[in-house]
């Protein structure tokens, strides 16, 4: 037999463990010189070796051009076992050619003559074992065997053996088969009609391979592939509604913002961001908010509730709006903490959160203030800042009835509060080194003294810590004390 084609050059190497492209191009140029072998076999069709040999060929076709889809979807993502491997390399490296008995291997394979002169019929042992039988019950006929079929395939083969005895096609189909057991298998068969002297058909023979486990698992494949595609697109929707709900929760304003005081001057100039997370698939619960409220006061909060998506979303517009009606309705820093505590803890959906609430007056310029589990707010005045030292306070929703403690801190014109959520800089355990958290706020102290507004201030902020690579999402309240 002639070479294959490309039988010169040089045996590609095994592949190093993960190089998918070295696979497929492999099983790519073995499936050239399969075809070359297909192309050169020019070997009379009486000799039933080469027929054999031929329709062997026929199924390492298939079975490569699965292999080959196989590789193609691990490249994409998806999961091959080790067999692919394994199956290139037990393929003698000094030619890359397959012989028998490694094509034997790429999936149970046995043969059959149907002989119709003499309506005898030869199977080979394989065969046997395919259909479930034993040779003790016989080989079947060609009228026997469409019984075997699922109805919808038996027309399928119909079709095919008339084709080869009557006009001489060659066989090349799958279809299912029930054996005696019940159980199904899938296989796939190929042949060619053997023709006499006068070029009639006087037998018929084929070689049958079971491909049930490769079809179940490129089943399996496909539905894993869609069940991935439908968690995106709910991943997606989520998404979507969980900004659309922050977005509507949220106050609308995202420049500067100015308090003045019964119709007089300014008071309080605001500016407020939220900075998103360059890692995370889904919004968070983070919030900020300023309001004036009827008594001439400004409320300032921030405050962040666990998880992502809509269901951390809409639990932060639960509290954001319990926190705005008790603050209208005159409750101090630290009652509305123990209420929210409360409401969050007897929630039908549990969930932990840290918040910030100041109430700051105008008139005298105190600011109190209270939190729960939450980074203080930062102060800075005359080019330095520090952090105001915390009262006592636990994540809302930690404990039943805990309790809130309120601080007050006196300011002055020209003062400007930072409040943030601890996704803006990430939070260590209490220690000596505690204040190295905000090391890197507090050194923006002169930038925020040389500023002229508190949007001024925002932006310096969020050039600082706008990273694409940030961790979480995190808000950002900058109040101007006037």
């Amino acid at each position: 037999m002639p070479s294959p084609t490309h039988a010169d050059h040089t045996a590609a190497q095994p592949p190093d463990p993960g190089a998918v492209d070295a696979l497929i191009s492999q099983a790519r140029q073995l499936r050239t010189r399969v075809d070359a072998v297909l192309r050169d076999g020019g070997a009379p069709a009486e000799d039933p070796q080469q027929r054999w040999q031929r329709a062997l060929c026929d199924l390492a076709v298939h079975q490569l051009d699965d292999l080959d889809s196989h590789l193609g979807q691990l490249k994409d993502g998806f999961e091959l076992d080790g067999r692919a491997d394994d199956l290139l390399l037990d393929i003698p490296a000094q030619s890359r050619v397959p012989d028998a008995a490694t094509i034997g291997r790429l999936g149970r394979a046995g043969s059959a003559e149907w002989d119709l002169l003499t309506d005898d019929v030869q199977w080979s042992d394989e065969l046997y074992r395919i259909f479930g039988r034993s040779p003790e019950d016989g080989p079947l006929t060609l009228d026997e065997l469409p019984s075997w079929l699922f109805s919808e395939d038996q027309q399928l083969l119909t079709e095919m053996v008339t084709g080869c005895l009557v006009d001489g096609r060659s066989i090349d189909g799958e279809f299912r088969i029930v054996r005696a057991d019940g159980s199904v298998r899938t296989v796939h068969m190929v042949g060619e009609p053997v023709l006499g002297a006068d070029g009639g058909a006087v037998s018929m023979w084929a070689v049958v391979r079971d491909v049930s486990d490769l079809r179940r698992s490129q089943r399996t494949l496909r539905e894993t592939r869609d069940s991935l595609e439908r968690q995106r697109q709910i991943a997606q929707t989520e998404r979507r509604l969980a900004v659309e709900l922050q977005e509507a929760v949220l106050p609308p304003w995202r420049g500067t913002l100015q308090f003045p005081q019964d119709g007089g001057p300014v008071t309080m100039d605001l500016a407020a961001h939220y900075l998103p997370s360059a890692t995370s698939g889904l919004i968070g619960g983070d919030w900020y908010d300023a309001m004036q409220l009827p008594d001439g006061a400004t409320l300032l909060t921030v405050g962040d509730l666990t998880g992502h998506g809509v269901a951390a979303t809409s639990g932060m517009a639960m509290l954001l709006g319990a926190l705005r009606g008790m603050a209208v309705a005159g409750l101090q820093p630290g009652p509305l903490m123990g209420w929210l505590n409360e409401l969050l803890d007897t929630s039908p959906q549990p969930a932990l959160g840290s918040a910030l609430c100041c109430r700051y007056d105008p008139r005298s310029r105190v600011l109190n203030w209270s939190q729960a589990g939450h980074p203080s707010p930062l102060l800075f005045r005359g080019g330095t800042g520090r952090r105001l030292a915390p009262p006592e306070g636990v994540l809302l929703g930690a404990t039943t009835g805990a309790s809130y403690a309120q601080a007050s801190e006196q300011l002055a014109a020209g003062d400007l509060l930072v409040l943030h959520t601890d996704g803006l800089v990430p939070r260590r355990p209490p220690g000596p080194g505690d204040d190295d958290d905000v090391h890197r706020l507090l050194a923006m102290a002169p930038q925020f003294a040389g500023a002229r507004s508190a949007q001024d201030c925002m932006r310096m902020v969020a050039e600082e810590f706008g990273v694409p690579e940030r961790e979480d999402d995190a808000c950002v309240l900058v109040a101007r004390i006037s």
